[in-house]
């Protein structure tokens, strides 16, 4: 894949086949320790310890539609493509979570992309779960949260209505623009101090 968002995407939607109610997405960028963390868990089926330890492999897939499941096992290789790693965490009847390491100077990363969508569509394409998106920059960070947004909104507004997609979209574009301006500021800040 040529954006990391669109495997974050790909996992998601395992974890809607899954049976899952709420996804947590969490991006931590760490520019000053090279270091991207992509954390994709849910309240899933869950796999077995067996099942967990097959997961990156491409031949194995707990879906019955079809036999090969890439997800997963690409994701894997993109991170230990750039020297990172993968982890998977899962309890039968529980959920799973997927763990992504990334060393964003190597020259074999992918871009992150645009992420911010991939969250919008996966919320307004999926009114009956619930997702928590979670983004770190260094120090700086926020939350977006579909239970917090329908407990503001009530019964009667949804969360794919177009008035709420808007304002979904502009949240994440202003926080994201937020996070990433602060960051630089203290990267730059951090810089003059060492000068001086």
């Amino acid at each position: 894949m040529r954006e990391l968002s669109l495997n974050v995407m790909d996992i998601a939607q395992n974890s809607i086949s899954a049976g899952a109610k709420l996804i947590k997405i969490d991006v931590c960028e760490e520019p000053r320790a090279d270091r991207l963390t992509i954390r994709i868990s849910d309240d899933g089926a869950g796999m077995t310890a067996e099942q967990a330890a097959r997961v990156t492999d491409p031949f194995f897939t707990t879906r019955t539609t079809r036999k090969i499941g890439m997800g997963v096992p690409l994701f894997k290789m993109e991170a230990e493509m750039t020297g990172g790693s993968l982890g998977v965490a899962s309890q039968k009847g529980v959920g799973t979570t997927i763990t992504a390491v990334f060393v964003p100077s190597h020259v074999d990363m992918i871009p992150l992309g645009d992420i911010n969508s991939t969250v919008l569509l996966l919320i307004t394409c999926n009114e009956d779960r619930d997702f928590v998106f979670h983004h770190k920059m260094d120090s700086r960070e926020f939350t977006l949260d579909t239970r917090e947004l329908r407990a503001v909104l009530g019964n009667e507004v949804r969360l794919n209505s177009p008035e709420v997609i808007q304002w979904i979209k502009n949240c994440l574009s202003e926080e994201t623009q937020f996070i990433k301006e602060e960051s630089t500021d203290e990267v730059f800040s951090g810089t003059s101090g060492d000068q001086g």
